[in-house]
């Protein structure tokens, strides 16, 4: 395959990802601006109408989205070359450095923080039910800590390419 077609399927892949994960990221923050403690009760029938909410606004798609929102800008900055100095913080690489591992930090957030919790508060995972309710405060602040990051996150990946001014 092409370098170049390479990279524009990369390119494309990477956007989509973003889209989809940082759009769900700014969409939750929108429709629930602030925290709302369950109670037991909420919790306590697996089929009552607060957990089928919960339930109805699960969805992996946007785990995986982070996944491949990182896997491939590695890979874009791998074809190039750029990946250690980026990594490494190097020279003009510094500003889509910082992006990456803001990135890398949100994903790891995601799927080492939030995730985890997300399962005891859904039931995937058996938890006693005050257990749920506290993993839910987590799973909130959590994901506010995403949306938080995903500002200087984006700034610094247009930065990289777009940001000649901030180069010394």
């Amino acid at each position: 395959m092409d370098i170049a077609l390479l990279d524009l399927l990369l390119r494309w892949a990477h956007f989509a990802g973003a889209l989809v994960w940082i759009g769900h990221n700014y969409a939750t923050a929108v429709t629930r601006p602030r925290y709302v403690p369950l109670v037991a009760a909420d919790l306590a029938d697996p089929n009552g109408p607060r957990q089928r909410d919960l339930l109805q606004r699960e969805h992996g798609t946007f785990r995986y989205a982070s996944l491949l929102t990182l896997g491939t800008g590695l890979a874009m900055l791998g074809l190039r070359g750029a990946l250690p100095g980026a990594l490494g913080l190097q020279g003009g690489l510094a500003p889509i450095g910082v992006g990456l591992w803001l990135g890398v930090i949100m994903v790891c957030n995601l799927w080492f923080v939030l995730w985890p919790h997300q399962k005891r508060v859904l039931g995937f995972v058996p938890a006693p039910i005050e257990e749920r309710l506290r993993c839910s405060r987590i799973t909130f602040l959590s994901a506010r800590v995403n949306t938080m990051l995903s500002i200087p996150l984006l700034f610094f990946m247009a930065a990289g390419s777009h940001g000649g001014a901030l180069l010394p």
